[in-house]
């Protein structure tokens, strides 16, 4: 007997009381998005489950793009029967047979969703169970830590047969809570900022600052394939590439050395922000854990900040350093991350910044230079692009030169 389709469990959705339709429209358009390879599947949206009727598709690539799909606490593939006992038992014990090999052990485990079922849980088990124990002789039952699980879910619908319970990636789905910018370096944390945020349903666009000739293509390159490691969890990036010399230039030039990184932090905020408010974001997102840099102290966060009073969200805050490279591992961005082609941020770096910089005496070395209209000629030469998918040809060229 084959699998016919995947069960879909809500987790944190089920919580949402009377704006539960809204995030279940999110994460039924996404699981649209990302299964929109697969021809023929037929998705269907309810209050409590969402199934995927496979209709003959393979079911384990399927599986793969789900895992990624922010807003599914579990999934599991099943089969659905009526709700008629003689049929769940012999539905039950076929699944068990195609699992079952020498020794192992199994347990039915029963959810009643539908309390109108004339048999409860207890009945359900016991009655599936003797059946399968009747006709299967060498298998056993344990209650505790069985090999196989059959579980049994009672719906109002019908009943769905599983047998494993596949983690889903939690959260909320993306969009469902909004728009922001990401500021995305080619560093380990603003990628893992990214996808944090996008786990709280937040669709991101990314702000990515180039420099060239201080900073190569490769380095540009690197930012873009960050950007397509997260784009399968938010469906795509738009990705808006900031040219960033000149603004640096004159900072280097007229910023005393100490406030030169406050200064450029500034800036990127400002642009940043401009972008925001152009595409009808709500808050911006940054990869600042608290005290990681000389720019990431409080009182540096204060001098920065001032510029603007768009929310900034800063999902790593109060993460270390290993936290972040579990996250960034887990999500596939570390080893592109560590590809030694510089970012902007590295660049004209002081030996001894500020950090503790003082707001007023940061504002009065900005009054010098007219920052207004570099930024609207930054604005007007911005690039733009949808990132899709991802490659690991850089990654490989890499290796290939070692």
């Amino acid at each position: 007997m084959k699998y016919d389709r995947i069960l879909i469990r809500y987790g944190e959705l089920s919580t949402k009381g009377k704006n539960r339709n809204h995030f279940i429209t999110h994460l039924k358009r996404n699981i649209r998005s990302v299964l929109k390879e697969f021809k023929g599947l037929v998705i269907q949206g309810g209050h409590d489950r969402m199934y995927i009727l496979l209709n003959g598709h393979d079911s384990q690539p399927i599986m793969e793009e789900l895992s990624k799909v922010f807003g599914i606490q579990s999934f599991s593939l099943a089969v659905k029967t009526e709700k008629n006992l003689d049929e769940m038992k012999d539905v039950g014990l076929t699944l068990v047979k195609q699992l079952y090999q020498e020794g192992m052990t199994f347990k039915v485990s029963t959810r009643r969703g539908d309390k109108s079922f004339q048999y409860d849980t207890n009945d359900i088990n016991h009655a599936i169970g003797s059946h399968i124990l009747m006709n299967m002789d060498s298998i056993n039952v344990n209650v505790k830590k069985p090999d196989i699980n059959l579980i049994v879910d009672v719906r109002r619908d019908g009943v769905y047969l599983s047998s494993e319970i596949i983690r889903g990636a939690g959260g909320l789905p993306v969009g469902s809570s909004g728009k922001a910018m990401l500021m995305l370096s080619g560093g380990i944390d603003s990628p893992v900022a990214g996808y944090l945020t996008m786990k709280r349903g937040v669709k991101i666009e990314a702000v990515h600052f180039h420099s060239p000739p201080f900073t190569s293509e490769r380095a540009k390159q690197k930012a873009i394939d960050l950007a397509k490691k997260m784009a399968p969890y938010n469906g795509n990036v738009k990705m808006h590439i900031v040219p960033f010399t000149k603004i640096q230039e004159i900072i280097h030039k007229e910023i005393p050395e100490g406030y030169s990184m406050t200064a450029t932090r500034r800036m990127m905020l400002r642009i940043t922000d401009e972008i925001r408010r152009k595409n009808s974001g709500l808050a911006i997102v940054t990869g600042e854990s608290l005290g990681q840099v000389a720019s990431q102290t409080l009182e540096s966060m204060i001098a920065i900040n001032d510029v603007t009073s768009t929310p900034i969200l800063r999902p790593l805050v109060s993460m270390d350093k290993i936290e972040i490279i579990d996250i960034a591992q887990k999500i596939d961005t570390f080893e592109i991350s560590n590809l030694p082609y510089e970012d902007c941020c590295t660049i004209f770096t002081p030996p001894a910044p500020k950090t503790r910089p003082k707001l007023d005496k940061m504002q009065y070395f900005e009054s010098k230079v007219d920052f207004d209209s570099l930024i609207q000629e930054t604005l007007q030469n911005i690039e733009t692009i949808n990132v899709s998918t991802e490659v690991k040809e850089d990654i490989e060229d890499f290796v290939d030169l070692l």
